[in-house]
């Protein structure tokens, strides 16, 4: 693909006065090549049961190929007509907190059999419709979608038939695996299951939650299936998902496995919500990015992310461009906003889009302009690029939801509603961004886990032995791992093990404890790393760590009780080396680890970058091996940069630069530059 497509949803349904024409007009000044429609409207298309107008699309769909935009269709599954949900009240979900009512999108239970006939009835009627369209290149099935916490009787049937096959039938074994014997909630009987929703036992609870998250892979394979039916082999089939939500896109999803359920589609689409204007700093652009990419080991689409949105996003001159140029730095090839206009009505009107709601022109829109215009310009030159990541951060959606009934902060009893799985995530992430040290993000169970050079594991809580002997041995081979604290404690299952932790990985580690405490008023004491006051200081968590003989100690606790333990350790093993971090510290903390860590490993031979955040750069390779420079200034004030390759030119202007020239970055900037390889 030597295309950037570069677009945004367009709803035509929800505009308050026709002004297709104009739009499209608008549109193509802007260099919009594609728009997203169709997948917001099932009440429109089909008002009253099996009565279906398809006129709204069909239209666009004629006027977008006159003017040589495409279009992706759709499907209209995650928000149901009125009509639906009153005759059959059981297709909204029932979940842990009781019935849903009809009203908000996405309260469907996606496994009633009555919603699933009746979506795939408009499915196939929409896409008899539109899929043989000329304007249409692909098929974007569901919308972010999720298992919305549906605890049917149908769901929990099928979970128990899930545990049957699991455990060969044997309710001792499912006892013993999640040690059920507590407080008498034995189960030795598959008619006796109880509800789920009241379960205590958090291993049956996170099994539960895997169950959960299979169906999402199910219902979007299933969509995937129907879809196939219609497509020609040139159009595509994508879905955008969404990530944990704190105001903004923040870390990975408990309520779908994006690995597995990317295996479904042909390409992977993300939604990419980020802070605005002077908190932006692309962190959550770049680790999208780093999931979407890896998924399929190819390029993505970014299928939303903002233009205008809210108050406090309205982006400052530049920065639309900036973040534009961020998606496709770390692989995206399809970049659109949600949406082109600004609704006039309901739950979303100040969302805002490309057009405020005066529908006019805006200095948002004419940035985008600029991009449309870069994009078309420069999208075969920087396409066809690949990544190389040497380091991947391991991620768990087991853990996560392990760590959602046993947080690592606050009370062990209170189950945690913010993922505190996400809050070290991000924090692991986001030094290494920081840095400038590219990352892979990939799930713990995939097979390509051991083909990076370091391995970082941000609380791999619940793991199999299976999986830590392997990293072991991973470690002893040549390669570097670095743990956080509370990593190894429990079994695939959720069952803590019966050693001394960490378990399996103490031989890698070279390091163990028996006690974890609450920091109070406990700093780090270290000889390698510096660190003022304020950045040693430990919270939350602390483990009492004992090293071998032979395991450097990076840091101790500085504490009048504790000070002859080990906070953090670095040892070798074989021909590799293991870093367990047993304790919450800062990011300036990590960042002192990661230096260290990585000075004396990965960068052994050679300097670690020396820029840091605001500047941000990223790498890739197109197909002759070229390397392509992105430079990055997530900030209000200028900054420059050496130049470091002998030679390169600068995309933009064309202009060239040699070796120890400064790179000048405006606020909010980019430049690119193409450093080509000798032949």
């Amino acid at each position: 693909m030597n295309k950037l497509f570069f677009g945004a949803a367009y709803y035509r349904e929800y505009l308050p006065v026709e002004r297709l024409q104009e739009d499209i007009q608008l549109m193509k000044e802007a260099g919009i090549n594609y728009v997203r429609i169709a997948e917001s409207t099932w009440s429109t298309f089909e008002p009253q049961e099996g009565e279906f107008d398809f006129s709204s699309v069909t239209t666009v769909l004629d006027e977008m190929h006159k003017n040589g935009i495409a279009v992706i269709i759709g499907t209209p599954t995650y928000a149901l007509p009125a009509w639906l949900a009153k005759k059959y009240p059981d297709v909204m979900a029932t979940t842990s907190s009781g019935k849903n009512i009809y009203g908000h999108r996405q309260k469907m239970d996606i496994t009633h059999p009555a919603f699933l006939w009746y979506a795939q009835r408009i499915i196939r009627q929409l896409l008899q419709a539109t899929a043989t369209h000329p304007a249409v290149i692909g098929f974007q099935i569901d919308n972010e979608t999720k298992y919305y916490d549906t605890c049917s009787v149908g769901a929990q049937i099928e979970f128990v038939k899930y545990l049957k096959k699991q455990f060969n039938n044997d309710t001792d074994a499912m006892n013993n695996a999640f040690g059920l014997d507590y407080w008498s909630n034995r189960i030795d009987a598959w008619e006796d299951f109880p509800p789920i929703e009241g379960t205590i036992n958090a291993s049956l609870g996170c099994a539960f939650k895997v169950f959960q998250r299979s169906l999402v892979s199910r219902f979007l394979g299933w969509q995937a299936d129907i879809v196939k039916e219609y497509k020609n082999d040139d159009q595509f089939i994508t879905h955008n998902f969404d990530f944990d939500w704190r105001n903004w896109s923040y870390g990975i999803r408990a309520e779908v496995d994006h690995f597995k359920t990317s295996q479904v589609l042909d390409i992977t689409g993300v939604d990419v919500y980020h802070p605005g204007q002077f908190h932006l700093t692309g962190a959550e652009i770049a680790f999208a990015g780093d999931i979407a990419r890896v998924t399929k080991d190819q390029p993505y689409f970014v299928l939303e992310t903002q233009a205008q949105a809210f108050k406090d996003w309205t982006p400052f001159p530049g920065q639309l461009r900036l973040q534009a140029w961020s998606h496709v730095a770390s692989g995206a090839v399809l970049i659109g906003y949600w949406h082109w206009h600004s609704i006039h009505n309901s739950y979303e009107t100040y969302w805002k889009g490309l057009l405020s709601h005066d529908l006019q022109p805006n200095p948002v829109y004419y940035e985008a302009c600029t991009i449309g215009a870069e994009f078309n310009e420069l999208a075969a030159t920087v396409t066809r690029f690949s990544r190389r990541s040497r380091v991947a951060l391991v991620v768990s959606n087991e853990c996560l939801t392990a760590i959602d009934w046993h947080p690592w902060k606050g009370h062990q009893f209170n189950r945690d509603t913010l993922h505190q799985y996400n809050d070290v995530f991000r924090e692991y992430y986001d030094a290494l961004y920081k840095m400038n040290i590219e990352v892979d993000i990939i799930a713990i169970d995939d097979d390509r886990l051991f083909r990076y050079e370091m391995l970082i594991f941000p609380l791999l809580y619940t793991v199999s032995d299976e999986r830590l002997q392997q990293i072991n041995h991973y470690v002893e081979e040549g390669g570097h791992a670095l743990f956080s604290f509370k990593s190894a404690f429990a079994d695939e299952n959720m069952k803590v093990r019966t050693c001394v932790q960490p378990g399996i990985i103490s031989k890698a580690v070279g390091a163990h404890y028996q006690l974890f405490v609450e920091p109070d008023q406990t700093l780090l004491h270290s000889d390698v790393l510096t660190l003022s006051p304020e950045e040693s200081e430990v919270s939350d968590w602390m483990e009492l760590i004992t090293p071998d003989e032979n395991t450097d100690v990076l840091a101790r606790y500085a504490h009048p009780y504790w000070q002859q333990y080990a906070a953090i350790t670095h040892n070798h093993y074989g021909q590799g080396t293991a870093t367990y971090i047993g304790c919450h510290i800062s990011t300036a903390a990590l960042g002192e680890v990661y230096r260290h860590v990585l000075s004396n490993t990965l960068y052994q031979h050679e300097p670690l970058p020396t820029e840091k955040s605001p500047v941000i750069i990223k790498r890739g390779f197109d197909e002759h091996n070229n390397i392509i420079l992105y430079y990055f200034n997530y900030s209000s004030e200028p900054q420059s940069v050496l130049f470091n390759a002998p030679t390169g030119r600068l995309l933009f202007s064309g202009n060239t630069i040699t070796q120890n020239e400064a790179i000048t970055l405006k606020d909010w900037d980019v430049q690119i530059i193409i450093v080509e390889t000798a032949k």
